[in-house]
C-alpha cells in the first residue's frame, strides 16, 4: 500500500495538484506572517475582518472564563449550555428563513450539511443538486442514499426538466447560495419557485453570503425571500470571524435534526466560549454596514483593475473574485510569483474546480484598503506579463 500511495502522490506532484500547508505565525488579518516574512494576504474568508477583532477576542476570553474551555459532551447529554441556547435563538431571529424559524448550532458547516441531507432524505427520495455545490453537499447527498441528480451549474431550465420527470417520496433542491470557487450567486427566487411548483424542499448553503449580503442576514434576505420550504445553513467561521455553523428552518425540521441527525447527536458540542464570542460577532454583523460598504468599494476597485488582465475574471459581486488561468502548473507558478512579491493568493486546482479551470482565488476583506487592492492589481499585472 505504501508504494502505491507514494506513486499516487508523485503523480499529483507531476500534475501540479499536490497541496502543501503554509504555517501562519500570526493572527488572521489583511497581513499574515509565515516563514518569518509578512505577506499581504488575499486568501481568507474573513470577509468583514472580524477574526482578530478586539471585541470578539474580549468576548471569547470572558466567555471562556465563565464557561471553561470545552463542552464536555454532546448537546443531547450535558454539552448544551446556556450560551449555545442563546446563540441559536439569536441566529433564528436574525436570519428568519420562515416565520417562527428555529436554529441549531453545529461545530462546522460540513457537519451541518451532512446532518440536513442524511436526516431529511432517504432511499425513496430525490435530491437535485447544482453541479458546482460544495463537496459537503455532495457527500451528504450520497450518504443519504437518495437518488441524486446533478444539474448543470445555475441551469434552472435543466433543473425544471429533471424535476418534471422525478419520482420520489420527497424532493430536495440543494444549492450553494454563493459558490465558493466562482463567487456567483444561485438564482434562489427561481429555485424557490420550482420548489413550490414541484412540492420540493430548498436546501441553501449560505456559507459565503451570511454576514455579507442582505445587510448581513445573508442571501435569502438579499433576494427578499422566505419560505417554510427553505432549510438554511450558514457558517460562523467566515464573515462571522469565529467557528462553527448553524441550520435555520421550520421548527419541525430543526426538531427532526435534533432527534435523528447523526452528525449532531454523536458529536461533542463546540465550546460554549465560542458561542459567547459569536454573540458578540452577531452584534458586529448587525452594525457592519460601513464595513460592507467598504468591502463593496474594494470589489468594484479590484474588478476595474483586473479586467485588463489576460486571465478570465469571473462575474461576481461578492468578495470572491476568481481569475481563471486554466493550467494547474501555470496557476501554481503564478501564485508562487505573487508570494515572492509578498502577496498570498491561493491557487485553486482540480478536483476543487473543473479540469481546465485552475484559478487564482482572490478573496477580499473589509480589513483591506484601496491601496492594498492597488498593490495586488500591480502585482498581478507584473506576474501576467512574465508568464
Amino acid at each position: 500500500m505504501l508504494a502505491e500511495l507514494e506513486a499516487a502522490l508523485e503523480r499529483r506532484r507531476a500534475d501540479g495538484l499536490l497541496r502543501e500547508r503554509r504555517v501562519i505565525e500570526s493572527a488572521q488579518g489583511a497581513r499574515l506572517r509565515a516563514g518569518g516574512r509578512t505577506y499581504l494576504a488575499f486568501a481568507s474568508n474573513d470577509y468583514l475582518g472580524l477574526a482578530n477583532s478586539p471585541a470578539l477576542v474580549d468576548a471569547l476570553c470572558a466567555s471562556a472564563a465563565t464557561w471553561g474551555a470545552g463542552a464536555g459532551a454532546s448537546h443531547l447529554i450535558v454539552g448544551h449550555q446556556a450560551p449555545h441556547d442563546t446563540l441559536e435563538r439569536e441566529l433564528a431571529a436574525f436570519v428568519e428563513p420562515c416565520a417562527g424559524a428555529r436554529a441549531l448550532a453545529f461545530s462546522s458547516g460540513y457537519l451541518a450539511n451532512l446532518a440536513i441531507l442524511t436526516a431529511l432524505a432517504g432511499r425513496n427520495d430525490a435530491i437535485f443538486a447544482d453541479r458546482r455545490n460544495h463537496a459537503c453537499l455532495t457527500d451528504g447527498a450520497l450518504l443519504s442514499r437518495a437518488t441524486l441528480t446533478r444539474y448543470p451549474h445555475g441551469d434552472v431550465d435543466a433543473l425544471q426538466r429533471a424535476l418534471a420527470g422525478a419520482r420520489g417520496r420527497r424532493r430536495f433542491i440543494v444549492t450553494d447560495a454563493v459558490f465558493s470557487m466562482d463567487g456567483d450567486i444561485a438564482p434562489l427566487p427561481d429555485l424557490l419557485a420550482l420548489a413550490q411548483a414541484h412540492d420540493a424542499c430548498l436546501v441553501v448553503d449560505d456559507a459565503h453570503g451570511f454576514g455579507v449580503l442582505g445587510g448581513g442576514r445573508g442571501t435569502l434576505a438579499d433576494f427578499g425571500i422566505a419560505s417554510e420550504r427553505v432549510v438554511y445553513m450558514g457558517t460562523l467561521g467566515k464573515a462571522a470571524g469565529v467557528a462553527g455553523a448553524f441550520v435555520a428552518a421550520h421548527p419541525l425540521v430543526i426538531e427532526t435534526l435534533v432527534q435523528t441527525a447523526r452528525p449532531y447527536i454523536y458529536t461533542t458540542a463546540a465550546p460554549a466560549a465560542l458561542a459567547g464570542a459569536l454573540h458578540a460577532a452577531l452584534g458586529c454583523i448587525r452594525g457592519a454596514d460601513a464595513r460592507r460598504a467598504h468591502l463593496a468599494a474594494l470589489i468594484a476597485a479590484f474588478r476595474a483593475r483586473a479586467d485588463a488582465l489576460p486571465w478570465t475574471l469571473l462575474p461576481s459581486r461578492t468578495p470572491i473574485q476568481p481569475l481563471v488561468i486554466g493550467d494547474p502548473a501555470v496557476t501554481v507558478r503564478a501564485a508562487e510569483a505573487l508570494a515572492v512579491r509578498g502577496l498570498l493568493v491561493p491557487a485553486i486546482r482540480p478536483p476543487t474546480v473543473p479540469a481546465g479551470t485552475a484559478r487564482l482565488r482572490v478573496s477580499l476583506s473589509a480589513a483591506h484598503t484601496l491601496a492594498d487592492v492597488d498593490e495586488l492589481a500591480n502585482a498581478l499585472a507584473a506576474v501576467a506579463a512574465d508568464a
